[in-house]
Formats: structure tokens, sequence, C-alpha cells
């Protein structure tokens, strides 16, 4: 199983922002990290392939579960 991100690509400035992204995900790799697999231009989206993690977006997780500031300081440190 893996997650399938899509990103518009219709930007420049988002098209150089993308690609940075991309290899630092793929230079850098661990266990703690939803990790890049590989990525495919579709028309005018690319397709991020990265490992599947059961739970939902960090972004939908942060907009249903209230943490103080310092479970958000724990998490970020791990």
């Amino acid at each position: 199983q893996v997650a399938l991100k899509k990103m518009p690509l219709r930007r420049r400035s988002k098209k150089e922002l993308v690609v940075n992204e991309i290899q630092i995900m793929k230079e850098n790799r661990h266990p703690n990290i939803v990790n890049y697999i590989d990525s495919y231009l579709v028309n005018e989206d690319l397709w991020l392939v990265m490992e599947y993690v059961d739970g939902g977006t960090l972004t939908s997780v942060l907009v249903r579960v209230l943490m103080e500031e310092g479970m958000i300081a724990a998490i970020s440190k791990e």
C-alpha cells in the first residue's frame, strides 16, 4: 500500500519549491517520517508516491485533535 499526493504545478514558483521538497525527501529516510517512494508528472499535476500511514494526513489529525503546546513540542522533538 502507498499514498498518493496530487500537487498542481501551474505556477513556476511552486514548481521550484516542489522540486526542492522532492530532493530533500529523496536524500533523507527515517523510520519516524513518511518516506518518499517516487513521483510522476501527469498533465500539469505532480503525483508523489509516499509510504502509506494509517490515520490520515497530518493536517487532518491536527484539525481534529486539540493539542497543547507541550504536546506539540514533544511530538516535534521526536
